[in-house]
């Protein structure tokens, strides 16, 4: 399963159902990094040097990093959805579909999800 680092946008349930679909995931609060306002590039580079794929709400920001740098452990950025065990199915359903995470921006919106492919693949 998919090692995941959730920022502070993303839902709390959202991040259980992953965990109870055997997800491993690590949440801005638990890594003692919330509420201090840190930059997404930090976000970014603190999940790439824990080998974690970031779970955000904040679409645009890490769209623009991932375009800047694809060298990354994997970014999935989701559309707000209240259906939070819906969205986490949707997750691991896109995940499934991979081989690995590394480098990918996965786009995850309400009832559907969009891969992107690294622009050096």
């Amino acid at each position: 399963m998919a090692r995941f680092y959730s920022n502070e946008n993303f839902p709390q349930l959202a991040v259980k159902e992953l965990r109870r679909l055997g997800h491993d995931i690590l949440t801005v609060l638990e890594a003692g990094r919330a509420n201090q306002s840190i930059p997404d590039e930090e976000v970014l580079a603190f999940a790439k040097s824990h080998n974690r794929a970031i779970l955000t709400l904040n679409r645009k920001h890490f769209i623009r990093l991932h375009q800047l740098s694809p060298d990354h452990a994997g970014i999935i950025v989701c559309t707000f959805d209240p259906d939070f065990l819906g969205q986490a199915q949707r997750i691991d359903n896109a995940i499934k579909e991979l081989n690995s995470l590394q480098g990918q921006l996965l786009r995850i919106n309400r009832g559907n999800f969009v891969h992107e492919i690294n622009h050096d693949s």
